[in-house]
């Protein structure tokens, strides 16, 4: 299959041929659909808190001690999905015809007085002429201008202030200093970036620093990694073939947002906060923002608590049979059942019974905010079957889902929430030393999809989610948030919308 020179490639790349041959036969035996039981609701499988429950884990967080806090933020990529409109309008102008009137273009030249990154020098006053239109699509997104159409998001200007505008990665710096404080009066950020956009990375970072460090009281220790490129996955044409490019090199492509286990493996802290770099608002917001985090927070760690003080009360069962054992079993399997939707075989034998209740519990955690579906896009909740049997809480794409199943189909249309990548995690055992999450990844929940390059159509392989199957056996618990915590900016034009005004 692989020549000596597409073994080197391979081998440069950080890989191996086995890694490159196993992703080959995964082309061609596909995925398994995921066995779902039921979407996770209000009745069963998401949390749904009044004030009152609110505040008592808003105190939890308060109260509890941690080994160490980190907002771990996914910014890699360019934003030309966010701009894609935009591009597509430029050309309409450029080949010498006018937008329609509320197109992405018309809509962005009318009112880019509302933009953070409006400047009059830049773009003049507003005319309502084909001309300006071109002109203002042409400095957003190229040089001379923004060049906003190759930039990362976190780099791009979304919020005006009296004072200040800020960008996506200094509101995540603003809010890292409200709910992600150590003891020792730093707020610890890891940034997934690309290489190229490192620079712009550094430049948007040390713009705000010593002005935030200062106004704020705290001191930011932030780390900006790469998605290492040895998680690459090969391409192949619709023959299930490696995919050569005009060269006859090998094509490559990064395997989605999978491949960022591996540096949310590499975090040392124990409570994690994960949000995605676009989903961010104005500070007019920050208050419910960060009410509801330390909220997820607090749910995380009283259910870590929990957890860690029935594996030491396991510790010291050292007769599976014993009739306190068995007391501590039964509770156990209530707890799980009731807490985490998770339903176990049964299982006669007592030291299997008692082994298989530890490995369930001694798994890293994950609390995840779910909003009310009202339309927008994202994961949804469900509980899943697992190939042990068992049953337990996942986090599904659309595209993990069989459409030919009916069954399947009609959970996914009484679903009544959403994932908006609100998510919290707790990363270290009872022990308190740090799980391997490599360990608990669903290698059976990654995705083929189609795409093309250079005009010629290939398949390509997304490695299991970052909070869909590389997270698939850890212990989840979902809770509802307000929709008001969920702003992100996946055009440009969302930016015009009250959360970011």
């Amino acid at each position: 299959m692989f020549t000596q020179e597409d073994i080197r490639q391979i081998e440069q790349r950080g890989s191996d041929v086995k890694t490159a041959q196993a992703q080959v036969e995964r082309f061609k035996k596909g995925f398994p659909w995921m066995k779902i039981v039921a979407p996770a609701t209000p009745e069963r499988g998401i949390c749904v808190l009044g004030e009152k429950e609110a505040d008592e884990a808003l105190a939890y967080y308060d109260s509890a001690r941690t080994d160490g806090k980190c907002k771990f933020v996914p910014a890699s990529g360019a934003a030309s999905r966010m701009f894609k409109d935009i591009f597509a309008g430029l050309a309409t102008l450029e080949s010498g015809k006018d937008v329609e009137p509320g197109s992405p273009v018309h809509r962005l030249a009318g009112q880019i007085e509302r933009f953070a990154f409006y400047s009059e020098e830049l773009f003049g006053k507003v005319e309502d002429t084909a001309d300006y239109r071109r002109s203002v699509a042409s400095k957003v997104l190229g040089e001379p201008g923004l060049g906003y159409g190759s930039k990362p998001k976190g780099v791009i200007l979304f919020h005006s202030y009296p004072d200040e505008k800020r960008t996506a990665l200094a509101e995540h710096l603003v809010e890292a200093q409200d709910y992600m404080r150590n003891a020792d009066g730093s707020a610890r950020l890891v940034v997934t970036i690309s290489p190229e956009h490192r620079e712009l990375f550094e430049q948007a970072y040390a713009a705000v620093k010593a002005e935030y460090e200062k106004r704020y009281g705290i001191r930011y220790d932030i780390t900006f990694t790469y998605q290492d490129k040895a998680t690459d996955t090969i391409a192949v044409d619709a023959e299930n073939r490696p995919f050569r490019t005009d060269s006859g090199e090998l094509l490559f492509r990064p395997a989605g947002h999978g491949a960022l286990i591996h540096n949310l493996n590499s975090v040392e802290e124990e409570l994690v906060s994960i949000k995605n770099i676009d989903n961010v608002a104005t500070e007019k917001l920050l208050g419910v923002t960060a009410r509801y985090k330390k909220v997820l927070m607090g749910k995380a760690l009283k259910l870590r608590d929990a957890i860690f003080a029935y594996l030491e009360a396991f510790e010291k069962e050292a007769d599976p049979a014993s009739d306190s054992c068995v007391k501590l079993c039964d509770e156990v399997e209530a707890f799980l059942d009731r807490e985490l939707c998770v339903k176990l075989p049964a299982q006669a034998d007592p030291a299997l019974r008692k082994a298989q209740l530890v490995a369930k519990l001694d798994r890293p955690i994950r609390v995840c905010g779910m909003v009310k579906n009202e339309g927008e896009p994202g994961g949804g909740p469900y509980v899943v079957e697992a190939a042990d049997g068992s049953t337990n809480l996942q986090i599904l794409e659309s595209v993990q889902i069989d459409k030919n199943n009916p069954q399947a189909m009609a959970c996914m249309s009484s679903a009544t929430h959403f994932n908006p990548v609100d998510l919290v995690c707790c990363l270290k055992n009872y022990r308190g030393e740090k799980f391997n999450l490599l360990e608990y990844v669903d290698q059976d929940a990654g995705f083929i999809s189609s795409k093309s390059y250079q005009g010629r159509e290939l398949k390509a392989l997304e490695l299991p989610g970052l909070w869909n199957g590389s997270m698939s056996d850890w212990n989840t618990l979902f809770v509802e948030v307000p929709l008001e915590t969920f702003n992100p900016v996946k055009v440009v034009l969302d930016l015009l919308r009250p959360a970011h005004q």
